[in-house]
């Protein structure tokens, strides 16, 4: 049997993760299994089950559990690999699924070949703190817009109207416009918008304050359309941009790049992988709306959406957006990476004065 790299003591270990207890199976190094037990998902426990074990290959699926796992397994010394759920369908799609299937599993694919992984990059401590005020701001805003709704949707069931208003001025501006009858129900719900309002800017005021923690947030902030929690998120979720080798990496990476079924000569158009993370995501594509929107200002992105938009066809106005979202992506990589100074018609000028010089010698 062929021998495979695997940790120094030649073990794998494959560890499925539980909210109360996590299933252990342990590989020597020909695939045979040394140990089979479960521990307490709690960092004393499993520091103390793996800080006895030698140095091992040690693979865990991605989940809630997922960062701290990590860390601590590193700690002890182990190389540890997390496991891309989308890429592993047959280990979490298995019909006789099974704690103790899942943990054997992860510890053959693991021993055999650890890129079949496809194994993904936890975030530091520190950044996943900070990106927690983003994330927590973002859920807030999504309570707060969910009550506007119920209060406007209330009004209109008695055959009224509210008066359009800015969110953050949405109390102030329809207190006085609601029916006598709902005061009784809505006031409570009036109150409560204006403390996630309140919240919110306490979290924005918060992200002020980050963006002096993490100067490359600057830089990103050049595109016009980017602001400080875009720039913000962007940073926190990549962390280290020279883990990538190409600026182009980027949008497959964030979940910008469009599916692939190519077989033969059928090779349709599908909609993108949504493999990345999904509010950073949503930040680049609102980034990109206002980029093509109508004070968006002229630029490379602005033309090359525009042009893809003017196409016409089914859906042509949201595959601009999610194109310009992708190259914006590309881009803020781009800029973080060199520092250098954003021309936002770079492309249209170098194109530009090729067609001068190939004038000039013809």
């Amino acid at each position: 049997m062929r021998k495979t790299t695997t940790g120094a003591s030649g073990q794998t270990i494959g560890l499925d993760l539980g909210d109360r207890w996590s299933q252990i199976c342990m590989l020597d190094e020909e695939g045979r299994i040394l140990d089979e037990t479960r521990v307490a998902t709690r960092p004393a426990a499993l520091r103390a089950w793996f800080g006895k074990q030698p140095q091992s290959r040690v693979a865990l699926e991605v989940g809630t559990h997922s960062p701290w796992v990590s860390r601590l397994l590193e700690v002890c010394g182990h190389e540890v690999l997390t496991a891309n759920a989308r890429k592993l369908r047959f280990i979490f799609d298995n019909d006789s699924k099974s704690d103790r299937a899942d943990a054997r599993l992860l510890a053959r694919v693991a021993r055999l070949d650890p890129q079949l992984l496809s194994p993904i990059h936890h975030r530091s401590e520190q950044a996943q703190a900070d990106r927690s005020v983003l994330r927590s701001r973002d859920e807030l805003v999504r309570c707060r817009a969910s009550l506007i709704g119920h209060v406007r949707g209330m009004v209109k069931s008695t055959g009224m109207r509210l008066p359009s208003s800015s969110t953050p001025g949405f109390v102030k501006r329809v207190s006085s416009e609601i029916p006598a009858s709902l005061q009784p129900a809505l006031h409570p719900i009036l109150k409560a918008i204006e403390a996630l309002t309140e919240q919110i800017r306490a979290l924005e005021r918060r992200v002020l304050e980050l963006e002096n923690k993490y100067p490359a947030t600057g830089a990103l902030q050049q595109v016009s359309g980017v602001g400080s929690i875009t720039s913000l998120n962007y940073v926190l979720t990549i962390e280290d941009p020279h883990r990538f080798r190409r600026s182009r990496a980027l949008g497959s990476y964030i979940g910008l790049r469009p599916r692939r079924d190519q077989s033969g000569a059928r090779d349709p158009q599908l909609h993108i992988t949504k493999a990345g993370d999904p509010l950073l995501r949503r930040h680049l594509v609102q980034s990109a709306q206002y980029i093509l929107g109508p004070f968006g200002p002229d630029s490379d992105l602005r033309r090359k959406g525009l042009e893809i938009a003017a196409r016409g066809g089914k859906a042509s106005k949201k595959r601009a957006v999610v194109a310009v979202a992708r190259q914006l992506a590309v881009l803020l990589h781009h800029l973080w990476v060199t520092g250098e100074v954003y021309e936002p018609l770079h492309n249209t000028m170098r194109r530009g004065a090729v067609q001068t010089v190939e004038a000039a010698h013809s």
